[in-house]
């Protein structure tokens, strides 16, 4: 059968890209610093750093990491940040002392954070101190060496840093007691770090710069390896679909998802920077006051999110008072962009909501929709710049125009592979060189992807991944549990919420105390909202649990 692969229809966006004109996100960073030196680089909480302070700042981090702490290049340091400016001072540091980042969320629980640490075998983390009591609970089953602790306001500007850390540990009492008295504090090493000690290393665009971590069927969270060379290409692949769009040097993109997420990462941080814009950083996305608030004082151009966040920005009626003359592009991610809502959110804005698709193991852009798209179109859009697409039935054949399979990637943005898991790599991989996503898709005759189920049990809350396997572990180890499964229900807010089937082995059990089990083991997102006991669970006729039947 002849092969059916598919290239974006629309020319003018599908243009190649050339990721070796760069040997490393590092090399990148530098040039942005150099041509962009006095331009406003991130904003947060009322302060400003410019591309030559930022420059000064990640050097003087890395000097630390390298001087200091004496850790070698391709070493693994761990960043467990929300969006505060200490996030792309750390995240330059250590990418330009050529060590891989590894991207962790502070929402996770001890349990979480202890596989991940040792998994990548970082030995060193950058952690904020509202989460510094979950890393005190497993950092001596861990190997790591070296915490580093900030505070939110530390790189706000004085008086104003002293009061939102005051604020926050003493008012509001968001900073669990904890005890970690080998660590240093972020300020101190930027005073110990000297910049002009600093050694630039050879970078080469296979070298890993992100473990960007993720589930999988196993239920065990696993690192893609990210390279240089993978997010430089995406990176182009961005800049040359919104290039008709943006004006180099003035644009400002505000930040609500955080940037250890691979969407934020990718379309604010690096996307953004490459072109001189002004980053703004939301610490706290689900204050929504607060959020509309800070879109008040800005005429920004872009703005990304997820559909449940868009939800509550419309349903909030001082919305509608922000500024949105400069506006330009709303990109929604992470789960799907619901049609109620687009409309909504141009009737509000003017401007449609433009929706795109990825996943962590590509860096992550593989589609997205035409930025002169007038209306909501129910499609993840058509393949960015060199990405072809392949959409293939069970037996990994390819299948006609129109008819659904799963949706196969192959492009430079696709992932080396699982950090140390070359079986679970192989899996994901065909033959041809193709990435196998999960998903099911058809192709219409204009090009365009559309999601039509996911062949994996993933469920999506608020875009973060939820596998159900990694939460039936968890769950099966309560010692009064015999069975559990996981499925996710359709939720109004949260796109998708986590529902948990179980089946007891002591029927003292009740829904409070495994809640209370759940919420000391998983992160919020993946707590059950929902707990349904059953006597028995629906099997196939070799004993798996029908996840399909219980949906």
């Amino acid at each position: 059968m002849e092969k059916i692969w598919y290239k974006s229809y629309r020319e003018d966006l599908h243009k190649e890209i050339d990721p070796t004109i760069y040997n490393s996100i590092a090399e990148i960073f530098k040039q942005n610093c150099e041509k962009y030196k006095e331009l406003p680089a991130f904003h947060n909480l009322g302060k400003t750093i410019t591309y030559g302070e930022l420059e000064i700042l990640s050097k003087k981090f890395a000097s630390y990491l390298q001087n200091n702490l004496g850790l070698k290049q391709n070493a693994r340091v761990a960043i467990m940040l929300p969006n505060v400016l200490q996030y792309p001072v750390a995240l330059f540091g250590i990418i330009s002392a050529g060590m891989t980042v590894v991207n962790v969320n502070p929402m996770y629980s001890a349990r979480e954070l202890e596989h991940q640490l040792n998994d990548s075998g970082a030995e060193s983390i950058v952690i904020l101190s509202n989460s510094a009591n979950v890393l005190e609970k497993i950092i001596k089953n861990t190997g790591v060496k070296n915490v580093i602790i900030t505070d939110v306001g530390d790189l706000l500007s004085f008086p104003k840093s002293m009061i939102v850390n005051f604020l926050l540990r003493y008012i509001k009492k968001l900073v669990p007691k904890y005890s970690l008295p080998e660590a240093v504090t972020f300020k101190n090493v930027l005073g110990l770090g000297r910049e002009e000690e600093f050694k630039t290393p050879v970078i080469k665009r296979e070298d890993t710069a992100f473990l960007q971590y993720t589930g999988g069927t196993t239920g065990v969270a696993k690192g893609a390896e990210l390279t240089h060379g993978n997010i430089i290409s995406n990176i182009l692949q961005a800049k040359e679909w919104i290039k008709p769009s943006i004006v180099e040097r003035e644009e400002i993109i505000i930040t609500p998802l955080p940037l250890y997420h691979i969407f934020s990462l990718t379309a604010n941080l690096f996307t953004y920077t490459s072109i001189g814009g002004l980053v703004v950083l939301i610490t706290d996305p689900r204050n929504i006051k607060g959020f509309v608030g800070e879109l008040k004082k800005w005429k920004f151009t872009a703005l990304t999110g997820v559909n449940t966040l868009f939800n509550k920005l419309v349903a909030d009626p001082d919305f509608a008072q922000v500024d949105f003359s400069a506006f330009r592009l709303a990109l929604g991610g992470g789960m799907a962009v619901q049609q109620d809502v687009a409309q909504k959110w141009k009737q509000v804005t003017g401007i449609p909501l433009i929706e795109a698709y990825g996943l962590s193991e590509t860096s992550p852009a593989v589609c997205l929709n035409p930025l002169d798209l007038k209306e909501y179109n129910g499609s993840i859009g058509l393949p960015i710049s060199s990405t072809i697409l392949s959409i293939r039935n069970d037996e990994g054949k390819e299948v006609p125009i129109g008819e659904a399979g799963e949706l196969c990637v192959q492009g430079p943005q696709v992932m080396k592979g699982y950090w140390k898991r070359p079986d679970e790599t192989k899996k994901v991989m065909t033959e041809d060189g193709f990435f196998k996503t999960g998903d099911i898709a058809i192709i219409n005759d204009d090009g365009y992807v559309k999601l039509v189920d996911r062949k994996k049990d993933m469920v999506i809350v608020s875009g973060f991944n939820v596998y159900p396997n990694e939460v039936e572990d968890v769950v099966c180890k309560h010692e009064k549990v015999f069975e559990s499964a996981v499925v996710g229900v359709p939720d109004k807010n949260s796109g998708e919420a986590v529902k948990l089937f179980v089946v007891k082995k002591d029927e003292s059990l009740t829904q409070e105390e495994l809640k209370e089990y759940c919420k000391k083991n998983l992160a919020a997102y993946k707590r059950p909202r929902i707990i349904e006991f059953r006597p028995d669970l629906p099997k196939s006729n070799v004993g798996k649990i029908l996840r399909k039947e219980l949906r």
